[in-house]
């Protein structure tokens, strides 16, 4: 479960230019979470077929698969147009359990989902740590059964206004981001898509190049070509997704580097 959490919160951070409220974005949330915790997995990252029961509490969701699927749907769509991110987030959190949309999981997909208005505006993220299981139980279960939102939405504002606190004395302790990686980010990214899809050696001639086409200045040039050599390095089909790159493109132009890397030590051993 903590594994499965993990590659959640790591899908929305490495795409959180891409995230949104989608079909492709909160199914694969959920896809996340389940992975090997359901009797069938074929029910993970799919909207459910079958009724269900909610513990002890008396509301029973939609058993209706067409109703399911309408709901869901209209649950992003409402979502999306919602201006303000914080609406967007609780919005998330009341709706997506109420509905029940999968087999389980759903309230785990409701928190995660509700950041991902916050991490597209650059916001704190939200995070239940510390928040009491119970608290928040309650919460839930006062919308399913008597369609109150405001023990949950006093939960929520406890749990960001402490999430806040909790973040900035993180952020204090990891000091300040990269300014180049700020700065660049779009023509890292590009560049490190175009090395791929051109199956590209990236030899230091190429990286100058490709940075004097991006236009990045001479006092940042060298800064800017070891993020890229970086980047490169770490590439890997898990965030294959940040640079728009198929695992074919990725697949291709690996065997390059291998080939040439191979190539290079035979020619080293035969001047020895």
């Amino acid at each position: 479960m903590i594994l499965n959490h993990k590659a959640a919160i790591e899908f929305l951070v490495e795409n959180a230019e891409d995230i949104a409220f989608n079909r492709y974005t909160v199914l694969g949330l959920h896809a996340l979470l389940s992975e090997n915790l359901l009797p069938d997995p074929d029910d993970e990252g799919r909207l459910r077929t079958r009724a269900i029961t909610i513990g002890t509490s008396v509301y029973t969701p939609t058993v209706i698969p067409q109703v399911i699927e309408q709901q869901f749907d209209t649950i992003l769509t409402t979502a999306a147009a919602i201006p303000d991110p914080l609406e967007q987030s609780f919005f998330m959190m009341v709706h997506l359990p109420y509905l029940q949309p999968f087999i389980d999981v759903n309230k785990r997909t409701s928190r995660l989902a509700a950041n991902i208005p916050l991490i597209r505006a650059n916001l704190c993220p939200l995070s239940f740590v510390d928040v009491p299981e119970q608290t928040y139980t309650d919460g839930t279960l006062t919308i399913y059964e008597q369609k109150d939102v405001a023990l949950l939405r006093d939960v929520f504002v406890w749990a960001y206004e402490r999430s806040c606190a909790q973040f900035k004395v993180l952020r204090q302790a990891m000091g300040e981001p990269d300014p180049i990686r700020l700065n660049y980010r779009t023509q890292l990214r590009a560049l490190i898509a175009e090395i791929v899809k051109d199956h590209a050696w990236p030899s230091d001639e190429a990286l100058q190049e490709r940075a004097a086409l991006h236009r990045i200045p001479d006092a940042d040039r060298s800064a800017f070509l070891t993020a890229a050599r970086n980047d490169l390095r770490r590439l890997r089909p898990e965030i294959l997704a940040r640079y728009q790159l198929r695992q074919s493109e990725f697949d291709a132009w690996l065997a390059v580097v291998r080939e040439a890397r191979q190539r290079e030590l035979t020619i080293f051993v035969s001047l020895r």
